[in-house]
């Protein structure tokens, strides 16, 4: 009986843990829906996610609506994962606050804010030169999104 309780006890204690990973889940494009704007996710060029401290997973179409669903909130100081796609490497999801933002009419985004993120600054500034636009770091980025 005390063996059954042990290993029992054991399993809970790995599932406790394992239910508070603050690991990003895999977007499974198609499937999953923007926790903002309820859209399929399907655009692997845009797409965007966070991960509360907690371990819940929300899911955007767009960067432009996690953004806006961070501003709702007031702070990120509950997230533990921020992660964008890189525009020039579609489905490669990269840290929200070290990427470099685009906002060019030439490039069009899920949701019509023109928004696409990159990994590499010099890769937004290249597609910058090509299409014109602004470019953001991800604070003034948060603020532009909280005064529109």
């Amino acid at each position: 009986m005390r063996t059954i309780i042990k290993t029992v006890s054991f399993f809970l204690v790995i599932l406790t843990i394992a239910s508070c990973s603050t690991e990003a889940e895999p977007i499974h494009y198609g499937n999953d829906q923007c926790n903002f704007c309820k859209m399929n996710v399907v655009d692997k060029a845009h797409s965007a996610q966070y991960v509360t401290k907690k371990g819940k997973q929300f899911k955007y179409d767009a960067i432009e609506c996690m953004v806006n669903e961070i501003n709702k909130l007031g702070n990120e100081k509950d997230l533990a994962v921020l992660l964008i796609a890189d525009y020039g490497n579609p489905g490669t999801m990269v840290d929200a606050q070290k990427a470099t933002y685009l906002i060019s009419k030439g490039i069009k985004s899920p949701m019509g804010a023109f928004l696409s993120g990159f990994s590499d600054k010099s890769k937004a500034e290249e597609n910058k030169s090509k299409f014109g636009g602004q470019l953001f770091d991800w604070n003034s980025l948060v603020e532009l999104f909280k005064n529109q």
